[in-house]
């Protein structure tokens, strides 16, 4: 017998995607926003979708919609004066329509680097995300990374 999402085995997720599916799409996610293809990021979400940052920061608050959440990348690239570099970790999923990725985010900010863990959970509906949850190690250094 092999384990639901085991190589030979679909596990299917909502809408039928399956597992590797979900897991291919937030990897050509972050592929596309590492390389600026905001089209094809923006290809991958719902046109509802939500992007939520905690903290108390510029970034910080519910991004609604395809435009805001634009908005947003486009802030988090001008707050680090474009040296905002994101390294993809891990990927896992629940088996389901959820997925979490691990990152190492790092930029320069007053000629001093920064690197911290970060993650972010997917909710995914129809085969696109629909909802993004940011969560950090160090809240407070984002806050003031992005104040």
């Amino acid at each position: 017998m092999v384990a639901p999402g085991a190589q030979g085995e679909r596990a299917e997720g909502a809408m039928g995607m399956g597992v590797e599916d979900n897991l291919a799409l937030v990897r050509k996610g972050y592929a596309a926003f590492s390389s600026g293809d905001m089209d094809t990021l923006m290809a991958l979400y719902n046109d509802d979708a939500v992007h939520i940052v905690p903290g108390a920061s510029k970034t910080s608050g519910a991004h609604k919609g395809k435009e805001s959440i634009l908005a947003l990348y486009g802030q988090l690239f001008e707050l680090s004066a474009g040296t905002l570099q994101i390294q993809l970790d891990h990927v896992l999923s629940d088996g389901g329509n959820r997925v979490v990725s691990i990152h190492t985010s790092s930029l320069v900010k007053d000629g001093e680097t920064f690197t911290q863990t970060e993650s972010l959970l997917f909710t995914l509906v129809d085969g696109k995300v629909s909802e993004i949850q940011d969560f950090f190690a160090d809240i407070e250094l984002n806050d003031r990374l992005f104040s």
